[in-house]
């Protein structure tokens, strides 16, 4: 039997995702849900509280002791809101209390998805043993961790390192965040699409329009 578990949750305009994981980082289950983005809140909640019910039907349940969960940003961590860009119906959306609810009272914590990615790779992944890190996320948005002299720096809100959010093209594109030219905006995996669509790129035969297939496009030599 399995104890000191921690169910966590990964919050993305795009997919919910869910785990079981152990004090080594090992994932002993998944689950996942699409994130019906443009939906109303309750329906979103909806498909967190379908990912958290797959998790507590495990026979592992009873050994989990928190809940760590990664949002798509921003976050108030102090608050344990999220206002996710990519999911409109979510704004100041009171996420840890909800979860608490769904899973019995058990200890939630909230972190921004790059924050949490961050932490992950200090102590399992490709920034272990430094110091000084930048970890970015890049997805249906982009996001971004701290870590500074050794520790997670999560910043007053959890936001600390979000880096999408940062104007690199003063006259560009309006971000639905309300600033113009973020980086996410040019660069998360739907805007590469977009992008490349407007600029003339055309899908193979199999009609995959994703980043994904710009990438291999641009791996096989495609100019656009």
């Amino acid at each position: 039997m399995h104890t000191s578990l921690v169910a966590a949750l990964d919050i993305g305009g795009t997919k919910i995702a869910g785990a079981l994981v152990d004090g080594d980082g090992a994932l002993l289950l998944r689950a996942q849900r699409p994130t019906p983005a443009k939906e109303d809140a309750e329906t979103v909640m909806g498909a967190v509280a379908a990912v958290l019910g797959d998790l507590a039907a495990s026979p592992l349940w009873p050994g989990v002791v928190a809940v760590g969960i990664g949002s798509a940003g921003p976050v108030d961590r102090a608050a344990g809101t999220v206002s996710p860009v990519n999911v409109p119906g979510w704004r100041g959306f009171p996420l840890v209390e909800r979860v608490s609810r769904a899973v019995g009272g058990l200890p939630v914590d909230l972190v921004g998805d790059g924050a949490a990615i961050t932490a992950a790779e200090h102590w399992r992944g490709a920034a272990r043993g430094f110091d000084n890190a930048l970890c970015m996320v890049v997805s249906t948005g982009v996001g971004g961790g701290l870590v500074l002299e050794g520790r997670l720096h999560t910043g007053p809100s959890g936001n600390a390192g979000h880096i999408g959010h940062i104007s690199v093209d003063l006259d560009g594109d309006l971000c639905p965040c309300g600033a113009r030219g973020c980086v996410e905006r040019i660069a998360s995996g739907p805007n590469i699409a977009r992008r490349a669509l407007e600029q003339g790129w055309t899908p193979g035969p199999d009609g995959d329009a994703t980043a994904a297939a710009v990438a291999a496009s641009a791996r096989a030599g495609d100019p656009v």
